[in-house]
């Protein structure tokens, strides 16, 4: 390999690392550092993770035959150098653009995205599962999981892990640590032990000895029982921590997540144990750049930013000098006010305390803020304890991650109808992350439950309205808000909140078509009023559940068209239940539900910004405009 020019242009595969020296492995690191950096200050994305785990990326496909052997990314948002480095180096420019490649690993994208992920803990029991299957088929190959420290405190990760440690498959765990702190003197005591105890040689000779003690006459299985419990002791001392050995692994670590070198030396002895193992793997998050160094919580997902000053601020303006907040912020500032005229309360995150805006209260209140990690059934019925206590809980989590808890909501919260919120973060079409963080199925997934409140604030004054009403409630309420900036006021959005109804924006008593909308649809539905003309009224629809049905009744035999507009799935929609309701009831108006289509999940329409996503599922004010006038015309 030439050492002038680009060396990660002239990759055209992961075989092609095999032929490259040292140090020129050392200066693709630095390459693929500056074009992630780079592409990030442009389109925005997942920063600080990607920038730790360059050298790992690389050793990984050093060692190991992709897409033979299949590597599997926990959470996914730390494949960028994997994909630089599988062939995709002509298509980063446009990640998590429209048209673009995704942020995450996709199966649809390349052979070497062994497995979709977009959420976190599920990478163990995924490569279990291929092992398995390889295993069945009696075919070559291994199976790696690239799992986070963060990740790892997901139940499923620890599930697979019990599972694994029964089959005895050769499963292969990178635990990649980017915030433990070892003493160097245990860490490198354990770094020989390890290393000695993962070579094939020693492997053999250990599975020899324990064949010849358990055959020695009459003290056979005592003698092998001795020398079992010896050793556990021995690793009980010496070892960082030997909570894998106890599932049945091996342990190799802790090693240098950035030496590549060592890396690549120790994955390749492990690639070809015949056991279980855990890769311990320490990385810096953000390396390589020194703003994401120093802050690796602010630039783990970051929008458009100077790579030489770092993040900067966006102004957003209401045009009266007077910054808008986010619906994210606004949540914050109403659930602080609600928490000190209230002790009851209490707020619960799973490792997004600053995305979902609770960092300034867990600053007032430390003893009344949990965060669990990575753990959102423990979070809700954690809630459900909580609240059946008295305690009033409050639970941030994002619309897209609530979907793991539909057990815990119903079986935990509902059926004991126990007064526990829930606040949905980035509901509705998110820009940039692709499917699997589209908050679109909280309305079908969790209106059915029983006695549940399904709110959708419009703006910052019906959102603290409606964080007080569900707070005052004996049983469960869920609000769900968009991850955008509030919209400017109207008056009608502070009126007081009744139970089932919405209220009126906009009425003419000669208007013959009303548009209904909920929540974060308001702008596009507004939109949409103006460019149909004449006299449409605006009804913002407010509670998804519960709803008064002679309310909407009334409201569907008061015109002849009535079109009802939301950002979630369509089926399970709002709209969906009002057409079958005004079906049943014989309404008087034609109904039209808009919401958005299952083709969403296609990964081209799943990419692009907030705007693009709204006008390619036809729910922007053009694409309500147009859609209406085309069902008028039939």
């Amino acid at each position: 390999m030439l050492d002038h020019g680009s060396l990660l242009s002239s990759l055209s595969g992961p075989a092609d690392l095999k032929r490259l020296r040292p140090a020129e492995l050392e200066r693709l690191s630095g390459e693929i550092r500056e074009k992630i950096v780079s592409t990030m200050a442009h389109n925005g994305g997942h920063l600080a993770s990607n920038l730790g785990v360059v050298e790992l990326s690389i050793a990984l496909h050093r060692v190991f035959e992709s897409p033979n052997d299949r590597i599997v990314w926990d959470v996914g948002h730390q494949c960028y150098a994997h994909k630089l480095l599988t062939g995709r180096q002509h298509l980063f420019d446009g990640i998590r653009k429209a048209g673009g490649i995704a942020g995450f690993p996709k199966r649809e994208e390349s052979p070497h995205d062994a497995f979709n992920t977009g959420h976190a803990s599920t990478s163990i029991s995924a490569a279990l599962g291929m092992l398995v299957a390889k295993d069945l088929e009696g075919s070559d190959g291994r199976a790696v999981a690239v799992i986070g420290d963060g990740a790892l405190t997901g139940g499923l990760a620890y599930e697979a892990l019990s599972h694994c440690g029964h089959l005895k498959l050769p499963l292969i765990v990178i635990l990649n640590d980017n915030t433990m702190s070892i003493s160097p003197n245990v860490g490198g005591l354990s770094k020989y032990l390890s290393r000695l105890s993962m070579k094939a040689k020693y492997q053999s000779f250990r599975r020899s000895f324990d064949s010849m003690a358990k055959k020695l006459p009459f003290i056979g299985d005592f003698f092998f029982e001795c020398v079992l419990r010896l050793k556990r002791a021995v690793k009980a001392v010496f070892y960082f921590d030997n909570f894998f050995v106890d599932l049945g692994f091996e342990y190799v670590g802790p090693i240098d997540g950035h030496n590549i070198r060592l890396l690549s030396r120790v994955l390749a002895d492990v690639r070809q144990l015949g056991r279980p193992v855990v890769v311990h793997v320490l990385t810096r998050k953000g390396k390589g750049y020194c703003f994401a160094e120093d802050d690796p919580g602010s630039y783990h997902g970051v929008g458009a930013f100077s790579v030489d000053s770092g993040l900067a601020g966006k102004s957003r303006d209401t045009g009266a000098g007077k910054k808008a907040p986010t619906f994210t912020e606004a949540l914050g500032t109403a659930l602080l006010e609600a928490a000190d005229a209230d002790g009851r309360i209490v707020a619960i995150t799973a490792a997004m305390e600053k995305g979902t805006g609770l960092s300034a209260f867990r600053n007032r209140y430390p003893k009344r803020f949990f965060d669990v990690g990575i753990a959102e059934g423990h979070a809700v019925t954690f809630a459900a304890g909580l609240a059946s206590q008295g305690r009033k809980p409050v639970v941030a989590i994002y619309s897209t991650f609530i979907q793991r808890t539909v057990d815990q909501l119903i079986h935990d919260v509902a059926l004991q109808n126990l007064p526990v919120v829930f606040v949905l973060d980035r509901s509705g079409f998110v820009e940039g992350d692709g499917e699997t963080h589209q908050g679109l199925f909280d309305i079908a997934l969790f209106g059915s439950i029983p006695r549940m409140t399904v709110l959708a604030p419009s703006g910052e004054a019906e959102l603290r309205l409606m964080l007080r009403y569900a707070l005052e409630l004996p049983g469960p309420a869920m609000i769900r808000y968009p991850k955008s900036v509030c919209p400017p006021e109207l008056p009608e959005m502070a009126l007081p909140l009744e139970p089932g109804r919405g209220v009126w924006l906009r009425k003419n008593p000669e208007s013959r078509l009303c548009l209904a909308f909920s929540g974060s649809s308001f702008a596009e539905a507004n939109r949409a009023a103006e460019l149909l003309g004449g006299e449409v009224d605006l009804y913002n629809i407010r509670f998804h559940k519960p709803v008064e049905r002679e309310r909407l009744v009334g409201l569907m035999n008061s015109y002849d068209a009535v079109v009802f507009v939301e950002e979630g799935i369509r089926p399970g929609s709002f709209g969906e239940y009002a057409r079958s309701l005004a079906h049943e009831m014989k309404c008087r108006a034609g109904i039209l539900a808009l919401a958005a289509d299952e083709s969403y999940a296609d990964s081209g329409n799943a990419l692009g910004t907030s705007p693009q996503l709204l006008a390619r599922a036809g729910l922007d004010g053009e694409g309500i405009a147009r859609q209406v006038r085309e069902w008028l015309a039939q």
